[in-house]
């Protein structure tokens, strides 16, 4: 079975009222770019639910996996998401190289 990894999921948003349009970042860990993209639906689908019925954040779910700043009148596009292994930029173990 694969080591999970920490993914990002980008999934891209737009006001449905106005001309604006975002993107929520979501990260955690998962062994596939699809089971990324499926944890970020669910704690997305989560934070969702819990702000209709009046309750706090669920907070984050195995694997770290959360759902912060999810907002009315904001729609996600999760048909044009997109998930990778998360890179960060500023990793001293990584390979890439940057001059402060």
């Amino acid at each position: 079975m694969p080591q999970p990894k920490f993914y990002e999921v980008d999934v891209p948003i737009h006001r449905t009222d106005q001309q604006l349009h975002g993107l929520h970042v979501f990260t955690g860990q998962a062994t596939s770019p699809s089971e990324a993209l499926a944890r970020a639906h669910q704690a997305y689908d989560a934070a969702l639910a819990a702000r209709k019925a009046g309750l706090a954040n669920p907070g984050r779910h195995d694997g770290g996996w959360t759902a912060s700043g999810v907002r009315d009148g904001w729609e996600p596009d999760w048909w044009a998401a997109k998930a990778g292994v998360w890179s960060n930029p500023y990793s001293w173990t990584g390979q890439n190289d940057f001059e402060l």
